[in-house]
């Protein structure tokens, strides 16, 4: 049984994905806790409601990033996490606690990585004329919005499509993306090859 530790900011709805599929499709893992940075944060009534233990550490009370950092790994490790999981948890982390959870760390970001890192993605694809827009998960790295690429989801970008649209519906496909994805590491089908990511078979009973 693995115990995955999801890190929220806001709303949480793919902690919400996580939490739902983890449960209907009975993983072998239990999501341990729900842990934000802000103490108003919408997701972590979610948790509290399904019995989920939370927890804030606040990024305000810690003077520098480093401290920060410090304090909510403690915090992270003392539910014993397997895996980490960041659901728009909007802090960049410094490069001591990637390392710490490295291979163990997961994001999920709204673009077809290599393409539009950093924030307003739906709006650098529309400026871009892309045909094509998406999500992806990966395994955090150092370096923002890189690292092993575990999956993907695309969508058709449409005629007259706002940075709303676009977001709208997208989000839909990263609550299936995103579940896909933790699902894998639960059963322990992921591997990182050469700064890439294979994927095992599921296991045929």
């Amino acid at each position: 049984m693995k115990n995955i530790v999801i890190l929220i900011s806001g709303r949480g709805s793919n902690m919400e994905a996580v939490v739902r599929a983890c449960a209907a499709e009975q993983w072998p893992a239990r999501v341990a806790a729900v842990i934000s940075n802000k103490a108003d944060a919408k997701g972590l009534e979610f948790a509290k409601a399904h019995g989920i233990p939370t927890a804030v550490v606040s990024n305000k009370d810690y003077p520098t990033r480093d401290a920060f950092d410090a304090a909510l790994q403690q915090v992270i490790d003392g539910f014993a996490p397997d895996l980490v999981v960041l659901a728009g948890f909007m802090r960049i982390l410094t490069a001591t606690f990637v390392e710490h959870y490295a291979g163990r760390l997961l994001n999920i970001h709204p673009s077809l990585l290599p393409l539009f890192p950093g924030l307003d993605t739906h709006r650098q694809a529309l400026d871009a004329g892309v045909l094509e827009h998406g999500a992806t998960v990966h395994f955090v790295t150092a370096q923002l919005d890189h690292g092993p690429v575990v999956a993907q989801a695309r969508i058709d970008v449409r005629p007259g499509d706002t940075p709303d649209t676009l977001a709208a519906r997208l989000l839909s496909e990263e609550h299936k993306l995103y579940p896909y994805a933790v699902r894998l590491f639960v059963e322990d089908r992921l591997s990182i090859v050469d700064d890439g990511v294979v994927i095992a078979e599921a296991n045929k009973i």
